[in-house]
């Protein structure tokens, strides 16, 4: 029975994909022959069942581009750049649709020390640092056992060397797993979709307005509470704005 079930699943999943495939294929002609708007709707259908793809979110990008919707393209570009980060269409589509962003946040880099420890936290994602570990773990014992087995004092003192080597490599990649996992944590990156919003000191519609943001900025959610969430720009401001007015990119 069980057999069976799985059986069914696994069809009803194959004949899912390939409707959405057909559906693809509908919204792309649809894309190319200036039916945007359409061509959106399509798009939009595939992911209401739950498939998600680095080309079904930048078609969406492209098309949104193709109307003007600032926020949805920017939006939608984001998220195939987080399936993709290293697409350069991506990228480069991205920064098109940056452009028609009417606020404009200067990037306060990370300069000295910290810079030097983001740069090498960032040069792997938390399972490749995790990977190294492991590698550099087994070697160690690899090696541990030649030094102790081996009769060579040549042979020993080559392996004693490259074990302790490998034993530190391994503890720098635990710790530099664990940063780039609580990176990644803090990392909640979101678009405003509002036309324009008002971003207060406070979270509540009665204190000071600290400044405005306009559709398609992107800001890092920091913190929430009831019906606000606390935003930081990439120049440092920070300050409350309504959670209707922006949309997370890491909910897929």
């Amino acid at each position: 029975m069980r057999a069976f079930t799985f059986l069914l699943l696994c069809c009803l999943s194959f004949i899912g994909f390939s409707q959405n495939d057909a559906v693809f294929e509908e919204a792309n002609t649809l894309y190319n022959n200036g039916k945007f708007a359409e061509a959106i709707d399509k798009y939009e259908s595939i992911l209401k069942s739950e498939q998600h793809s680095a080309e079904l979110y930048y078609n969406l990008g492209n098309a949104n581009y193709k109307l003007n919707n600032v926020a949805p393209s920017i939006y939608y570009f984001e998220k195939a750049l987080l399936l993709n980060p290293n697409d350069k269409e991506i990228q480069n589509n991205l920064a098109f649709a940056q452009n028609m962003t009417i606020d404009a946040i200067e990037v306060v880099p990370k300069v000295g020390f910290s810079r030097l420890i983001n740069n090498v936290v960032n040069t792997f994602s938390t399972d490749a640092w995790a990977k190294i570990t492991v590698a550099c773990i087994l070697t160690f014992v690899v090696l541990f056992l030649v030094y102790h087995f081996s009769y060579s004092t040549s042979k020993k003192r080559i392996a004693f060397v490259t074990s302790i080597i490998s034993l530190c490599v391994a503890f720098f990649s635990v710790a530099m797993a664990f940063q780039k996992s609580g990176l990644d944590k803090k990392d909640n990156p979101a678009i405003v979709f509002a036309q324009e919003s008002r971003v207060k000191s406070d979270p509540n519609q009665a204190s000071e307005e600290v400044f405005r943001l306009h559709e398609g900025t992107k800001v890092d959610v920091v913190e929430t509470y009831q019906d606000w969430s606390k935003i930081q720009l990439s120049d440092n401001s920070t300050g409350w704005i309504p959670a209707k007015d922006i949309k997370l990119l890491q909910i897929f």
